[in-house]
């Protein structure tokens, strides 16, 4: 948007230090301002008092604040990108203090916005639901994906395989290990499936453990195959991109997503995908994936055994993921922002 609409200045407010990559363009301005905004408390700070202050200070037309957060003190024309409510759903996922802040200012935030802008028909309806947000408020952008996912050749994926499974074919998995990733099913299936069909398969698991609970490990440490399960931690994008496209599918079967983009980065990386039949996943993966019932394992196993055994099928998934990809692209996603721009911007003068 910044590089498309040199007519305008771009004021980017930063919390702590930043990289330079993200000033890309002359018009963009850095302002940095804390306190460090990473604990409830501090959000509320930072938001209500350091904010508000730049938005005065630079004489700011409209305010965009790409995680939902808003500043109810200014009197600026805010826009709110609300990407989901899960913690309306899975309370039990966040720490409680965290899970206060959400549930007490979020509702606020909605009120407060100008217009709304979420990352799919679900999320939006969602949004109307709970919040009681006129549907017309709401505009919906796709989350684009990176053009650094593609796929890779044979002798690529097979040095793949080397580092990482001993040579073996896997499946993967790639996000937070949180709760609602549904880890604990993901386990079982994978059990599972390794019992059904005596494979030498393994299942790759890409993310850090920041919320590596209880009910994860004890599902991790229960599996007869946990041997076959592999943690690479966090990855650079290159590698992450050519550990999905090695894999025999992209398992992704969380119970809640606003978006799911690892759904997106398979498809561009040319892998199958198996994901879920709840919230936004079947809205994204359309015809191109295997959906399953996340809460139920034997489903999410049969899915798996299926794309393994079946490589006819496992192809016609990955072509139409091909052609599926082309409908998510960060350009689409910053016109359609622009447009929301435009329109609060307008509705102000």
């Amino acid at each position: 948007m910044a590089i498309a609409h040199p007519e305008h200045e771009f004021i980017f407010i930063f919390d702590r230090p930043y990289s330079e990559e993200f000033i890309f363009a002359e018009n963009v301005t850095p302002v940095v301002v804390g306190p460090p905004a990473r604990h409830p408390f501090l959000y509320v700070l930072w938001f209500e008092i350091s904010v508000a202050r730049v938005l005065r200070k630079y004489n700011a037309d409209v305010f965009l604040s790409t995680d939902g957060y808003l500043s109810l003190s200014t009197k600026v024309p805010s826009i709110a990108v609300l990407h989901d409510l899960n913690f309306e759903y899975y309370p039990k996922d966040l720490p409680l203090l965290d899970l206060w802040y959400y549930k007490y200012f979020f509702p606020k935030f909605a009120r407060k916005a100008e217009r709304i802008i979420t990352v799919s028909e679900y999320s939006k309806q969602d949004i109307h639901r709970l919040y009681n947000i006129a549907n017309n408020k709401i505009d919906v952008a796709y989350n684009g994906v990176k053009e650094d996912y593609f796929a890779i050749d044979d002798n690529a994926k097979k040095e793949v395989k080397q580092q990482y499974t001993d040579g073996e074919n896997y499946f993967v998995f790639v996000g937070a290990l949180h709760p609602r990733k549904n880890l604990v099913g993901l386990f079982k299936a994978f059990d599972y499936c390794k019992e059904q069909n005596n494979t030498k398969t393994k299942l790759v698991i890409v993310g850090s453990k920041q919320w590596w609970t209880k009910s994860i490990r004890n599902a991790y440490n229960s599996m007869a195959n946990k041997a076959d399960v592999v943690f690479t931690g966090h990855l650079t994008t290159d590698k992450l991109n050519k550990i999905v496209a090695s894999s025999i599918a992209m398992t992704y079967v969380s119970y809640f997503e606003g978006f799911g983009i690892p759904i997106v980065e398979a498809f561009k990386a040319e892998t199958a995908v198996i994901t879920s039949n709840v919230t936004s996943m079947p809205e994204v993966a359309g015809d191109a994936a295997i959906i399953v019932d996340p809460f139920d394992y034997k489903d999410i196993a049969a899915a798996m055994q299926k794309v393994e055994s079946q490589a006819e099928f496992r192809n016609k998934l990955i072509a139409k993921g091909k052609e599926r990809a082309k409908l998510f692209s960060w350009d689409n996603t910053a016109s359609v922002i622009w447009e929301t721009i435009t329109k609060v911007y307008s509705d102000k003068k």
